[in-house]
């Protein structure tokens, strides 16, 4: 089975079982928001969440690129370029709320 590492525990874990939550519990509780409220604070949360998985491939890009790694840097810095492109229109839909 293919394993990962889980920053957080500090432990290793099953890459098919992702360590954290891809939701804000936090914003569907709060039922005075709008609609278009609530997407909007859901999208910082998506960036601010992005932000830190790109920050997490390029760590590792590093750690690859010390193993000799080449092909894998160059996958992980580009999957880290790509993340932030969605955080791009994330911003982009923010500004049309």
């Amino acid at each position: 089975m293919i394993t990962g590492f889980c920053w957080k525990k500090n432990r290793a874990l099953d890459t098919m079982n992702h360590d954290h939550h891809h939701e804000d519990k936090r914003v569907e509780g709060q039922s005075k928001l709008s609609e278009g409220e609530k997407l909007g604070k859901l999208l910082e949360y998506w960036i601010k969440h992005n932000e830190e998985h790109a920050k997490t491939y390029l760590e590792w890009a590093k750690k690859a690129d010390g193993e000799g790694l080449k092909d894998v840097v160059s996958l992980l810095e580009e999957a880290s370029e790509l993340t932030m492109s969605v955080n791009r229109l994330f911003e982009k839909a923010i500004e049309g709320l």
